[in-house]
């Protein structure tokens, strides 16, 4: 794997922030609140009635293990969660947090290792719940040429390299929208996961000033723009970066897992980054040629 300075984390940057000591009934309630779903609906879909979802969620019974995570699944809780509503209960986790670096993870890494460097020239990293860059191919190396070494260090975090004023945001040439994106990205996930950490790096990079002289919007190249413009005309809203007095343009796709059993392997991304344009494209072969 291209080497980056960057390393990878065997903790638990997605930690939830609901005290172990609250009951799962309300922990359920919440959920499902959340999912906008009522309690005969969530009984319908668990194979349960709704009275005993209401005895659940005010604690006058005890679910068992197996409804915990039936409820859970039904409410499409994120795996980490689904752990702390069966500590909540009185049971051991179900799924188990293997470190990234595990040998018994060999498999998974080489796999992830060969999909990134297959993707090369264009760009693609690995990321945890936090944004953590755990692996990158050499597209992602090109996107940091010129970012300070005070940022470079391990680890690596997508979301401060691309936003920071002295990273990659001096260069997007469509700042405002790319920026607006990620962080309408980042709410999303904090509302998902109920993550502290991930909250405080939404907080800390929502509050970076745009680099000076941002432009109000680089609209040369956005979604939307008028054909015969002057302009191409992209399907979804692409990075506009420069690179070396070139604009090159992106289309970012996240993947992850279906089905997970292990709370590691729920929480990774692998995002890759596909050329809008032709010129993209030619340079890009160009210049990993």
């Amino acid at each position: 794997m291209t080497s980056v300075p960057t390393t990878v984390p065997t903790g638990a940057p997605g930690r939830p922030t609901t005290p172990a000591v609250q009951g799962v009934g309300p922990l359920l309630r919440s959920w499902r609140e959340r999912r906008r779903v009522s309690q005969l609906e969530l009984a319908l879909r668990a194979g349960s009635s709704a009275r005993h979802i209401s005895f659940v969620e005010t604690g006058r019974s005890r679910p068992s293990e197996e409804m915990v995570l039936r409820l859970a699944e039904h409410l499409e809780v994120p795996v980490r969660e689904r752990n702390a509503l069966l500590l909540a209960a009185g049971y051991a986790p179900h799924y188990p947090e293997t470190p990234l670096d595990d040998p018994s993870m060999g498999a998974l890494r080489e796999g992830m290792e060969r999909l990134i460097q297959g993707y090369e020239p264009y760009p693609a990293l690995v990321m945890n719940a936090t944004y953590d860059v755990l692996a990158a191919n050499r597209g992602i190396v090109m996107l940091l040429d010129g970012i300070p070494e005070s940022l470079l260090v391990p680890p690596l975090n997508a979301m401060r390299l691309t936003l920071h004023p002295e990273g990659m945001a001096p260069r997007i040439r469509n700042l405002r929208a790319w920026r607006g994106h990620l962080l309408e990205q980042m709410e999303r996930q904090v509302a998902l996961h109920r993550s502290e950490p991930l909250r405080a790096l939404y907080e800390e990079v929502a509050a970076y000033p745009l680099p000076p002289g941002t432009p109000e919007d680089d609209s040369g190249g956005d979604a939307g723009a008028r054909p015969g413009a002057g302009a191409s005309v992209y399907f979804a809203l692409p990075m506009r970066i420069e690179h070396e007095g070139r604009v090159l343009s992106f289309i970012s796709s996240v993947s992850t897992f279906n089905t997970p059993l292990d709370v590691t392997v729920a929480e990774l991304a692998i995002e890759t980054f596909l050329p809008a344009d032709p010129a993209t494209v030619k340079y890009l072969h160009g210049l990993m040629s």
